[in-house]
């Protein structure tokens, strides 16, 4: 399957370097090669720490294949940033969705999940059940 057939994964961080180094990793868990479309979208367009609106536009149309878009969050005003881009309508691409998911364990469920071809409903629940995850 390409990716032209996948779930796209958006991660939202107020940091460049954390969206990038989780992109990393959920990529290389998920096999790297022939995964799900993945793109960071972290910190604000001068690089200061924060959101932006126009980046996290732009990731999700880079990922968008048709198939819908996931897109995790790290903490309060990137989701009130992704929420209001999604209550306007019309810059995010259609079958866009904020997904409710721990950011590091969600996103490798999310990439690993999409990467295998699920539709965006398996990929939500695939990120969503991260918070079930055990470390003991």
């Amino acid at each position: 399957m390409s990716d032209d057939e996948r779930v796209g994964v958006v991660l939202v961080s107020h940091s460049a370097a954390v969206a990038s180094s989780v992109a990393e990793l959920a990529n290389g868990l998920a096999g790297g090669a022939g995964t799900a479309p993945v793109a960071a979208a972290g910190g604000t367009e001068d690089g200061d720490l924060g959101t932006s609106s126009e980046l996290i536009a732009r990731a999700a149309r880079s990922v968008d294949r048709g198939a819908g878009v996931a897109l995790l969050v790290d903490l309060g005003s990137a989701v009130l940033t992704v929420k209001a881009l999604l209550a306007e309508g019309d810059e995010l691409p259609d079958g866009a969705r904020l997904v409710d998911a721990p950011f590091v364990e969600g996103a490798v469920a999310a990439v690993v999940t999409a990467s295998a071809g699920a539709d965006l409903d398996a990929v939500e629940t695939a990120a969503r059940e991260a918070y079930g995850y055990r470390k003991e």
